[in-house]
């Protein structure tokens, strides 16, 4: 049995004292000082890891005034604040011991969009792609690009002056900042704008903390202006943070928002953004181009840029290699080819924009006729994608790709401490030799890609910071880095801001570090705001790479094997890509639903990382424990789990705070097909749930639902009974005592006796051995899971007649134990031997060699999963079957005549399967039907997940963000369909609309094919 874990940290008093403060003084956002969320909060994509003493969710610019007024009380003057956005700096930016200030959760409201004037307002938690979602129907976008668009928010887009792929084009952040509401440390409210000259000696007038920072930015611009000039390099991607070389406009006017963007929340708390907005490019399209080499491709990179491509993007053959594994492949595989007998080692992708279709083929023209000629043919080939989807794909992978370096095995992995170094671009191709060179040397494996048309390298070298040698080399690579690209005129923080890397800062400003300082002081004169980055007041020290506490320091004492063990849990690298906004998007549901960070991959991984961690402190290895467990005597172990679940010291053990994240989480394996690192949350938690309640008693419903596969056949003969009790008011609420609602009734039709009635045989293995070469090759087995062969064993009918007009012969499969229920809800024990059984009668029948076809994704999809290591047979989704049986189909024309089909899949099959849609659509479009895919997210059912009654309100909440829409918008003419069970259980119960499974809509379309002859086999 697991102890009592506590957790090592505990709140400061004068923290304790300063959240009752907060709430007296009229704070009206949410404010938590748990061990999860400290825990979830002490780390970002960054190699370190520093717990908070709490976090600020505000809910506007008065809460943030609220906090600033507080901190300056002197009971509070020791507590410091930190912001954070999407969390996902590379540098420990947002990591801080003292309180994090997240606005991400409530201050994410567009405020205003002007689209003749081309401005947006925002607050500062809104997310990038948010804004361009919202302005595209005007044809306007926000353009600094950056690869975590769909979770970085404009705060913390403003605080490291973020940019990414355009950049030569489209600049940072810091171009298209038109204003800054800002907070400053003494509570004043400011907007900061560009100032002419009257305006600004109006301002430096002023007595007041805002006068003095005027007065101090605009005489240090003034006395420095020409050691400015030498000391800033002249770079795309300049020094941000305190830019002191851009105080002055262009046209003469005093910028603050210069100081304040790359500032890191060192100088102010930014509230509100106003921004400058950019038309949309009409045209777009995308030359993948191939290399043997990846120097070669960095040396063709100055070729393409001299072309006036919109932008160039390099990656080496590492992350190539990883983005071939990942789910976005499959969308984009045809645009890079296999070379007969080459291998790719490095590609380039060209942007090429225009405002008419003519002019994109011309200047597409002009770059595919200098790669054909002379000494630039150096490539081994390239493709050109033209449509919008596709070009979107291919930034996608590209995008990915700091996430992908984390997707490899063992410890020792890609992690980021100098990975946006910046060099004159005509500098970098000798600036990547040497950099290979230096990593070479230090033996160290690495992954390289990078915005080769403004000279910025991607590189994260491969270390385990669990090891002692390994640690030492951060601080000898980064030394050495720092000197390399000095000497190639460059900077170190070319993206991804200073951070804990401060420490190098005035190295690279030299003598005008103290002006730095000046400026640190006349906003922050105690030294309150994010202390210890960027630049420190005179007397105090900015942090150190090698001072600050690592992950590696938590890894070291879990231990390698545990980490292992435990489905990538530990080696989440915080890239935060289950943080993505769209509501669309199948990842993460528990997050969108809640906009909490401990009920997303991330935070769950982030909290089972530290449970392994108290494990370990007290000796006790969870693999084994769980085996005990399973050998343990059930009555012995109920007594002491009462014993535990009453006693009242139990109560602050930190395995209820990581239930209570897992308990939100769905099931979905959205996390394990679409997070980079592969982080599988259904996994791991289900090894949790095992052995928090070989502790603590469970839930009542927690054994209901797991016994369903093997009480529905006998719920089945007391079908009215049942239907009693789940369609009255009374059995509801009897069964909300017992913890579940929204249960589906049981439909009069039996699948057992359909097929009887239509002489569809059981496939045992004998009968199924009995067949001839030539039968079995025109058989199919279906194997109908208990959810559909109970509750929709219509679907199971509409496959059997289906196979039939396709000419081949239906068995279905026996009833068995799929056990998916059993492995979500941790019956581990229960489950392997129940996939023990089902997997070795459903070898037999593969062996047999027939095709065997699973009805719903998510419970086929587990054969794969859940069952690895104990079935080699695939049992085929439908799609997959019928693709490789297009021949075979035929519509009838009458049947899908003025008829529009539209196919709302299930979010397992979309991240676990990612060919299943284009593979619907081939389906379909042999039927002469071109397949419309429904975008919408998950469902919020979610297996059993929306059935449990403390889960139905986010179950609800999540339908309601996509899934009504598409319901809502059906016509007529409008055939919906949706793959998976829980999904059309979900409709129904919802909106009472019955969606046919595709099975269903193909049975009635298609004609029986006359070419193909019908089999008859007993």
């Amino acid at each position: 049995m697991i102890p009592r874990l506590r957790p090592n940290g505990s709140i400061p008093l004068p923290a304790v004292g300063f959240f009752q403060r907060l709430i007296e003084a009229g704070f009206d956002g949410d404010l938590e000082s748990g061990a999860a969320s400290r825990t979830v909060f002490s780390t970002d994509n960054s190699i370190y890891q520093i717990e908070p003493t709490g976090i600020l969710f505000p809910r506007g610019v008065e809460d943030l005034q609220i906090t600033a007024a507080v901190l300056s009380e002197p009971a509070f003057r020791e507590i410091t604040v930190a912001p954070r956005g999407g969390g996902t700096g590379t540098n420990g930016q947002s990591l801080t011991s003292g309180i994090v200030v997240d606005c991400s959760r409530h201050m994410n409201s567009i405020l205003e969009i002007d689209p003749i004037r081309r401005i947006a307002r925002v607050q500062a938690g809104v997310v990038k792609d948010q804004l361009n979602q919202a302005l595209k129907p005007y044809g306007l976008f926000f353009a600094p690009e950056l690869s975590t668009s769909n979770r970085a928010t404009i705060g913390g887009m403003v605080s490291t002056d973020a940019c990414g792929q355009g950049s030569c084009l489209y600049g940072k952040t810091s171009n298209h900042v038109l204003g800054l509401r800002i907070v400053l440390a003494d509570g004043s409210d400011w907007w900061s704008r560009p100032l002419d000259e009257a305006a600004l000696e109006e301002i430096v007038a002023r007595e007041d903390r805002v006068g003095e920072i005027h007065r101090t930015v605009d005489r240090i611009a003034r006395e420095k202006r020409d050691r400015i000039a030498e000391i800033f390099p002249k770079l795309n991607r300049y020094m941000t943070g305190y830019d002191l070389a851009h105080i002055r406009r262009s046209d003469g006017r005093f910028d603050l928002n210069a100081i304040l963007c790359g500032s890191e929340g060192t100088l102010a708390m930014i509230a509100e953004a106003e921004l400058n907005l950019l038309p949309i490019p009409a045209h777009a399209a995308l030359i993948n181009i191939r290399y043997g080499d990846f120097n070669t491709a960095l040396e063709d990179a100055r070729t393409l840029v001299a072309l006036n491509v919109a932008s160039v993007e390099t990656v080496d053959e590492k992350v190539l290699g990883l983005a071939r594994g990942d789910i976005v492949w499959t969308g984009i595989a045809r645009f890079f080819p296999d070379d007969a007998g080459r291998t790719t080692n490095g590609i380039n992708i060209a942007e090429v924009l225009a405002d008419d279709e003519a002019e994109l083929e011309r200047k597409l023209a002009e770059v595919t006729a200098a790669l054909a000629t002379g000494a630039n043919a150096r490539h081994l080939g390239y493709t050109i994608a033209r449509d919008h989807a596709d070009v979107e794909a291919i930034w996608s992978m590209r995008k990915r790709a700091v996430g992908l370096l984390g997707n490899v095995d063992g410890p020792v992995r890609p992690v980021a401490f100098v990975e946006d170094t910046a060099v004159p671009p005509e500098n970098l191709a000798a600036y990547i030799r040497e950099f290979r060179a230096l990593l070479d040397g230090a033996g160290l494996s690495y992954g390289m890609f990078g915005h080769v048309d403004a000279g910025v390298l991607h590189v994260r070298p491969a270390l385990d910071l669990t090891r002692n040698d390994h640690v030492r080399l951060v601080r000898e690579v980064s030394d050495a880095v720092v000197a390399l690209t000095r000497r190639y005129g460059g900077v170190l923080w070319g993206e991804h801001g200073k951070g804990v890397r401060s420490e190098y800062v005035p190295e690279f400003f030299s003598d005008l570090y103290p002006s730095l300082q000046e400026i640190k002081r006349a906003f922050d004169p105690e030294n309150r705001l994010n202390p210890g980055k960027v630049a420190a007041p005179s007397g105090q020290a900015l942090l150190k790479i090698d001072d600050v506490p690592l992950r590696g320091d938590t890894d070291r004492i879990i231990g390698n094997e545990i980490r292992a063990a435990f489905d990538n849990a530990a080696y989440c690298n915080g890239n935060g890509a289950c943080f993505d906004f769209d509501k669309t998007s199948p990842m993460c549901p528990s997050y969108k639903a809640t906009r909490d960070r401990r009920f997303s991959p991330k935070g769950r991984a982030a909290l089972m990382r530290e449970w392994l961690r108290l494990l370990a402190e007290k000796g006790m290895d969870p693999r084994q424990e769980a085996k005990r467990l399973r050998q343990s005597v059930p009555l012995a172990r109920f007594a002491r789990r009462v014993f535990n679940s009453l006693n009242p010291q139990n109560r602050d053990d930190f395995s209820h705070e990581v239930r209570a994240s897992m308990d939100t989480c769905l099931a979905c394996k959205a996390c394990a097909g679409q997070c980079p690192v592969k982080v599988s949350v259904p996994a791991f938690r289900s090894k949790f749930l095992e052995l928090y309640y070989g502790r603590y008693l469970r839930p009542l419903k927690d054994p209901l639902v797991a016994a369903i596969e093997t009480t529905l056949p006998l719920v089945h003969r007391i079908r009215p009974a049942y239907n009693l009790v789940v369609g009255t008011r009374a059995g509801r609420m009897m069964m909300r005592v017992a913890g579940l609602t929204s249960l589906p009734r049981l439909p009069r039709i039996s699948l057992a006796k359909e097929a009887a009635r239509l002489g569809v045989p059981l496939a045992t293995p004998r009968r199924i051995e009995t067949l001839s070469p030539h039968e079995r090759e025109q058989s199919v087995i279906f194997v109908a899971d208990a959810f559909t062969a109970y509750f929709d064993p219509e679907v199971a009918v509409a496959a059997i007649g289906l196979a039939r007009k396709m000419g081949l012969s239906p068995f279905l499969a026996a009833s068995h134990v799929n056990g998916k229920a059993l492995h979500v809800h941790g019956y581990l024990g229960r489950f392997e031997a129940a996939a023990g059984r089902t997997a070795h009668y459903l070898q037999r029948l593969d062996d047999a060699g027939v095709a065997l076809v699973g009805l719903d994704p998510s419970m086929t999809l587990a054969f794969r999963s859940e069952y690895k290591g104990i079935l080699k047979a695939t049992i085929l989704l439908p799609q997959e079957w019928l693709v490789a049986n297009l021949g075979r189909l035929a519509a009838s024309p009458s049947a899908i005549k003025g008829r529009s089909f539209r196919l709302m899949s299930h979010c397992t099959e979309r991240t676990n399967a990612p060919a299943s849609i284009a593979q619907w659509k081939r389906v379909f479009g042999s039927l002469g039907i071109d397949l419309q895919a429904a975008e919408t997210g998950c469902c919020g059912m979610a297996g059993t997940f929306g059935h449990g009654a403390r889960n139905r309100p986010i179950s609800e909440r999540l339908y309601a963000m996509s899934w009504k829409r598409e319901i809502d918008a059906a016509g007529d003419t409008d055939s919906l369909m949706a793959t998976g069970y829980s999904c059309r259980s979900q409709v129904k119960e919802i909106d009472n609309k019955r969606l046919p499974h595709p099975f269903q809509v193909i049975d009635k379309i298609i004609s029986e094919n006359p070419d193909i002859p019908q089999a008859d086999v007993a």
